[in-house]
């Protein structure tokens, strides 16, 4: 027998801090608690919304049908022989404080995705990524409810079909898998990631030519605390939107339209435009719109200054793609996910 507790407030669980309720509402921690309530949304035919951190969702005021949110623990070395080592989380484990917890162990390879909000479960789903690390780089697999055959199952790295903030979990089976654990394949033995040139830069500014982990970890942190605003204290989602890609003639006919366009180059000849940038140049960095506006310190961050709802914030990112478009011919995606849609 399930325990729902109904019309539950989601405020605290969404990262902008929406004033949002749900019709109903449980917190699982054991596979036979998902199994049972996953029984009542199927037997009657409820919407429903699997619910982690909360970091990387839109909320909107009315959440009808069911939520079930996430809450396991628990961190395990599930092989080691001195060099190279699997660990094994629990996807309700918070992100941060498990790449703390690692850096404890000596276990490396997700340094540069410090401070990054919301659980481990939610990691892979949008292969959350910065300073050119992406977290499908160190994932061995993912151990999954699949709720159309109703079994867990584990898949490894390449069946989650990872692409830039994209995954099997988000694009091709929606709703299909519900994440219960990740395994990564992680280092004892540190090899820093610094093709990002601010990581890089940031680190020689203060003399450190051959950063350890903790130095890497400490320069990340410091380097996010400085751009973005902590959800308790301005409600966000992080990067609203996501780095648009385009081929290689577009990039030209925007560099030479745009001199100062901050690219980076992909793989095939394509290039990943700086979204914040675009967005910065289109004057909208510290605009302000009702009670949600954009970040004055990264354009790339909506931001709800306090009484701000979805409705006001979607309203705000349509003004601005609608602008990115018109001066640069390019579209933006937004990122985190509305719900409902």
């Amino acid at each position: 027998m399930i325990n729902w507790q109904l019309d539950y407030d989601l405020t605290r669980y969404n990262s902008f801090g929406f004033t949002s309720h749900a019709e109903r509402f449980i917190s699982v921690t054991e596979i036979d608690e998902l199994e049972l309530a996953l029984s009542d949304v199927e037997a009657n035919n409820w919407p429903l919304l699997i619910l982690g951190g909360g970091s990387n969702l839109v909320l909107k005021e009315r959440i009808p049908g069911a939520v079930i949110h996430i809450a396991n623990t628990g961190i395990a070395v599930l092989a080691d022989d001195g060099e190279q080592a699997i660990v094994e989380s629990a996807a309700g484990e918070n992100w941060h404080q498990f790449i703390g917890h690692l850096l404890e162990k000596g276990l490396h390879g997700l340094e540069n995705l410090a401070l990054i909000p919301g659980s481990v479960g939610a990691a892979p789903v949008q292969n959350i990524g910065a300073y050119g690390v992406e977290v499908s780089d160190c994932l061995h697999s993912v151990t999954a409810y699949d709720r159309q055959n109703k079994e867990l199952v584990q898949l490894q790295n390449a069946s989650c079909e990872f692409s830039y903030r994209n995954s099997i979990f988000k694009s091709r089976f929606p709703g299909r898998y519900i994440i219960w654990s990740v395994r990564f394949n992680l280092s004892s033995i540190f090899t820093p990631q610094l093709d990002y040139s601010g990581l890089g830069n940031f680190l020689a500014g203060k003399g450190i030519e051959q950063p350890s982990a903790i130095e890497v970890y400490t320069a990340i942190c410091e380097i996010r605390s400085s751009k973005l605003p902590v959800p308790s204290e301005i409600g966000n989602a992080g990067s609203f939107f996501e780095n648009p890609i385009v081929d290689e003639s577009e990039y030209r006919r925007l560099k030479e339209q745009f001199p100062e366009l901050v690219a980076f180059p992909e793989s095939m000849g394509r290039y990943k435009l700086a979204a914040g940038w675009l967005i910065d140049k289109a004057g909208w960095k510290g605009a302000k719109q009702n009670a949600v506006g954009v970040y004055d310190k990264q354009a790339l961050v909506l931001v709800n200054h306090g009484d701000g709802n979805a409705s006001q914030l979607l309203e705000l990112a349509d003004a601005i793609k609608q602008s990115v478009c018109e001066r640069y011919q390019v579209s933006l995606r937004i990122e985190p996910r509305i719900y409902p849609i």
